[in-house]
């Protein structure tokens, strides 16, 4: 896994306040501010508190002043779970099963990619991303790593970059076949035919979590992906090891089934939101995915138990899985997810007087059922802007999304995919 810090600026040491602002911390204590302001210095986090004590404490030092206008200021947002790789194939194979979508969709479409188009990629994925207040990813295995990392740093991002090898399967493209096995590692309990063939093949009573446990590949270091498919006591091990989770209610509810979140919570597991690729999903906005976790884990809930229960997964533990557990599940956690003294400036600021959030009577369940991606106007990374009132900084968006169509209409000829026409197109 490959980690790419954002560079911060260069310049001399400077200090800037924000002020006349909610602040949500998500720090131990859970601490809001109502008319909260924040000192950044360089790319970390200075003081927070009242903004009339922060105007008073550091009025001696002619900080650069910023009004937030009664916005709200909130820690960046974390995805741990994005093929960025991906970003070109969106659409590319909506309403397909799954095994349709992996060998005649995506790996014809991912093995003849090149460095260059993973670099446009994701690009483009990184502006979704941004745009939806994510200063932070987890890249859950794509190809071409070196061109992911280029488009990271011109980005301004903070990510964590992994390259997708596996050496057998039905279908397997030839240039991934010649991988050995000890290269290769794959995604945790996705779909029942994983489970079965674990089962089959590795002489385990119920799938890939269990033969995990029986090699004891499970660690608090280990982010697994989806996880829909364990059972009770697989729940138990993942526990007792320390395994985080990356839940992704949408790509869950189109291909793979419903995780077990609100047990994997009762049992004290670290549960992140993660999006996927935009060829599973579509939309990259993890502000729809902290959306969907509510609605999807109450749903479960009336279909397990034949009753409602509106108090599962409640606003403030779906907001913690954007940030605070979102930086557990990175292992990022002393640097990012909160707004604290010392830990690195990322931030975002939504602006909530518009049609989608207005009136703002609870700021807190706002921000998970009423916020849309448009309501997120400044994205801070590193002690860096890299979008300012909604206009993206660091690269040209313009640019990138020409760039994009070129690329994925070239990809698509080379792959020689066929995609059906749905309606009789004239």
């Amino acid at each position: 896994m490959h980690r790419i810090n954002t560079k911060s600026s260069s310049s001399a040491s400077s200090v800037f306040v924000l002020h006349n602002g909610t602040i949500i911390t998500m720090d131990p204590q859970s601490r809001v501010f109502l008319d909260g302001a924040i000192v950044i210095e360089d790319d970390r986090i200075k003081a927070i508190g009242h903004s009339r004590d922060i105007l008073i404490q550091f009025s001696s030092l002619s900080p650069k002043l910023e009004d937030l206008n009664g916005q709200i200021l909130l820690p960046g947002f974390i995805n741990t779970h994005v093929h960025t790789s991906q970003q070109l194939a969106r659409g590319l194979a909506d309403d397909v099963d799954l095994m349709t979508w992996l060998h005649h969709r995506i790996w014809p479409y991912e093995s003849n990619m090149t460095e260059e188009d993973s670099y446009i990629s994701t690009l483009l994925c990184g502006l979704e991303l941004i745009h939806s207040g994510v200063t932070c990813f987890a890249e859950a295995g794509g190809q071409h790593v070196s061109g992911m990392a280029r488009a990271v740093e011109e980005l301004g991002l903070r990510a964590c970059l992994a390259e997708s090898i596996m050496d057998s399967g039905q279908g397997l493209p030839e240039a991934w076949a010649k991988r050995t096995t000890e290269q290769c590692i794959q995604h945790v309990a996705e779909i029942p035919y994983e489970n079965q063939f674990v089962v089959d093949t590795r002489g385990v009573d119920h799938g890939t979590v269990s033969y995990l446990e029986k090699i004891k590949l499970l660690d608090q270091n280990l982010l697994s992906a989806h996880t829909v498919w364990v059972n009770e006591d697989e729940v138990n091990f993942l526990s007792r090891a320390g395994v985080k989770v990356s839940h992704c209610p949408a790509a869950a509810m189109r291909a793979l089934g419903f995780a077990p979140i609100r047990e994997m919570l009762d049992a004290g597991i670290c549960v992140s939101l993660g999006t996927d690729g935009a060829s599973i999903n579509n939309r990259m906005s993890i502000v729809d995915e902290m959306y969907l976790a509510s609605l999807i884990n109450r749903g479960r809930e009336v279909f397990y138990k034949g009753t409602t229960d509106p108090t599962t997964l409640p606003a403030e533990t779906i907001l913690k899985m954007a940030t605070t557990d979102g930086a557990r599940s990175v292992l990022w956690d002393e640097e990012i997810g909160s707004l604290e003294v010392g830990k690195k400036a990322d931030m975002i600021v939504v602006n909530p007087s518009s049609w989608t959030m207005v009136p703002l009577h609870d700021c807190i369940s706002s921000l998970v059922y009423s916020m849309r991606t448009e309501n997120i106007v400044s994205v801070m990374c590193n002690g860096q802007w890299i979008m300012k009132d909604l206009q993206i900084l660091t690269v040209d968006e313009r640019e990138v999304i020409s760039m994009a169509k070129l690329a994925s209409a070239e990809l698509l000829k080379r792959t020689g995919i066929k995609i059906p026409m749905r309606m009789n197109v004239m």
